[in-house]
């Protein structure tokens, strides 16, 4: 077994692994436990080859140690279509090792293999040690999001 690190997509004998760094990704936003129902849902849009969403993990030897979920939609400011990162999480224990930014870095490959010129995602303001990482692959837009539940 290999002690690299290897970023690839998620396969479906994963679930074991992925499971609790999606778990791990929820607590650490402070979201209550998500109802079985959508973590399955989200699981099986992964290898659904009519849904946009999409997963990479960040493997060494046999562990899984983090996790990318990203999507590819459409824009009204172009042609092509628009690459949303949605969820980027790293086992706490193996942080600070270039995980997040190799999922990252795989995110923008896939991206530009997929025809996608722009990528984007947004962190809580609380999160200031995933932020130094971000403001060195990316550009910080300025904008702020606002949400309701409707």
């Amino acid at each position: 077994m290999s002690n690299q690190l290897t970023i690839r997509s998620v396969a479906p004998t994963d679930f074991a692994q992925w499971q609790p760094l999606w778990e791990g990704y929820n607590v650490f936003y402070g979201r209550a436990a998500l109802p079985t129902e959508i973590t399955q849902r989200t699981w099986s849009r992964f290898f659904d080859a009519y849904e946009p969403v999409h997963a990479v993990v960040a493997e060494k030897g046999v562990q899984l140690l983090g996790l990318a979920h990203y999507l590819f939609h459409r824009s009204t400011i172009q042609i092509a279509p628009t690459c949303y990162l949605q969820d980027l999480f790293t086992n706490e224990a193996a942080r600070g090792q270039g995980i997040g930014r190799a999922l990252i870095e795989s995110v923008y490959e896939r991206a530009r293999v997929a025809g996608c010129p722009r990528i984007y995602w947004q962190t809580h303001e609380s999160n200031l040690t995933a932020m130094k990482l971000y403001d060195q692959v990316a550009d910080r837009s300025g904008f702020v999001v606002y949400r309701k539940q409707v």
